[in-house]
């Protein structure tokens, strides 16, 4: 047999991997719609389209990749007082967002990163404390 037929086979069955890989969902800033535990397909940046506002993408953050909802795109500004949120001075409707943060307010401008916040916002660490994420930092969208 020739040497080089098991590499090209093993080659084939691992480039799915390159294009879409598997992630599992941990800790409960994305509660409801993802909960601690569950297991989902991520497309790779590379193959993915730019980000989209209300998308769910694993994202690489100061304490390592976790999973997060795209609000804040290159150029925003975006502001929130208590529950709610505003992208250039229009208040965003959140249907995903079940538990709001009630209590906080600040504002931030994207420049060229993006804005990432956890959908349940009073367990997440997101991007109202890192600020925007460079494009860079977007690693796969969740499908």
């Amino acid at each position: 047999m020739r040497p080089w037929i098991p590499l090209a086979a093993l080659a084939l069955v691992l480039s799915p991997l390159a294009v879409v890989h598997p992630v599992r969902v941990s800790g409960r800033s994305m509660e409801p719609a993802l909960r601690e535990g569950n297991l989902r397909w991520a497309l790779r940046a590379w193959v993915s389209h730019a980000p989209r506002r209300g998308e769910v993408w694993v994202v690489e953050g100061p304490h390592g990749s976790s999973v997060k909802r795209v609000l804040g795109l290159p150029g925003d500004a975006v502001t929130w007082q208590g529950p709610d949120l505003w992208i250039n001075g229009q208040r965003l409707d959140e249907p995903w967002v079940v538990h709001p943060d009630r209590g906080g307010e600040g504002d931030r401008t994207c420049g060229d990163g993006y804005l990432v916040l956890g959908d349940n916002r009073p367990e997440s660490q997101d991007g109202r404390s890192w600020g925007p994420v460079p494009a860079k930092s977007m690693l796969g969208r969740i499908l």
